[in-house]
């Protein structure tokens, strides 16, 4: 079994799906630089010592998914005996020096150019570290805050049926929709204004975090997340987006979503005379 190595950069805010229940789209980079997409992968489900962090080395046994066009997706050949977590990449200080080694080495800086990417033929391009020009703005918006009732049944009827067989005393419960979109607004080196939808687990962990927090009261919630992203990562931290298409919107005039952030501290120039 020839298994690959990946440092895992990005899993997004789990969807439900009628065939493979409550999912994850993780993905990361190979150990030369380049990006690699896994799934399907039902991350809560994973036993408790397969379910990796950002930035953990995983070793796991996958095949090309070839009913994706796009070249940087793969899937598990099996869930049981997979994700096998071998080391990790610590913060090193702020500045992430070790982690940047492999992340940053094939920036973006043009939108433009990286669109046509997406549709080239010979690449569909559909994961990139992207560096905004600027970061004109964070939203934040309502959006439905129910699961698509259809989805939630069928996945409500497989579980029941799957508990009458196993007897289980836990069953599995979905992670609850976020009730908000969450996006950034930025400009690039060609010029271009784009405002692009954040899909990271993160973001997500964060908003249910401060609701909490702040004991249901969404509007101080909501205004926490913008503080860490837009006055914290955005105004202080040498900021980068993690940007990947979706397969249904891959050919669309802009099909980027923001899957996840790097963020390390700004290193300092100095020079001596």
């Amino acid at each position: 079994m020839a298994l690959t190595k990946v440092l895992v950069a990005v899993k997004t805010y789990p969807t439900l799906s009628s065939k493979y229940d409550e999912l994850v789209c993780t993905a990361g980079f190979l150990e030369d630089g380049s990006w690699i997409r896994i799934y399907p992968i039902p991350f809560r489900k994973l036993e408790y010592d397969k379910q990796y962090s950002k930035y953990d080395w995983i070793e796991v046994d996958i095949e090309r998914n070839t009913s994706d066009f796009r070249l940087e997706s793969h899937k598990p050949k099996s869930i049981e005996n997979n994700f096998n977590k071998i080391g990790e990449i610590e913060p090193d200080g702020n500045t992430w020096t070790l982690r940047r080694e492999i992340v940053l080495r094939n920036v973006h800086t043009n939108m433009t150019d990286l669109i046509a990417q997406s549709k080239d033929t010979t690449k569909y391009t559909s994961l990139a570290v992207f560096k905004p020009k600027e970061i004109l703005d964070f939203k934040f918006e309502k959006v439905d805050r129910e699961w698509d009732k259809k989805k939630l049944d069928t996945l409500k009827a497989k579980a029941q049926q799957l508990n009458l067989f196993q007897n289980s005393d836990n069953p599995f419960e979905v992670v609850q929709k976020l009730p908000y979109k969450f996006s950034y607004k930025f400009t690039s080196d060609d010029g271009i204004e784009s405002t692009m939808m954040i899909e990271d687990w993160e973001i997500g962990a964060l908003f249910w975090k401060m609701l909490a927090k702040h004991e249901g009261d969404e509007a101080k919630a909501c205004a926490d997340v913008k503080k860490k992203y837009f006055y914290d990562f955005a105004k202080t931290k040498d900021l980068y987006l993690f940007l990947g298409t979706t397969r249904t919107h891959h050919f669309s005039p802009y099909p980027f979503v923001i899957i996840g952030t790097f963020h390390p501290k700004k290193i300092v120039q100095t020079f001596l005379f």
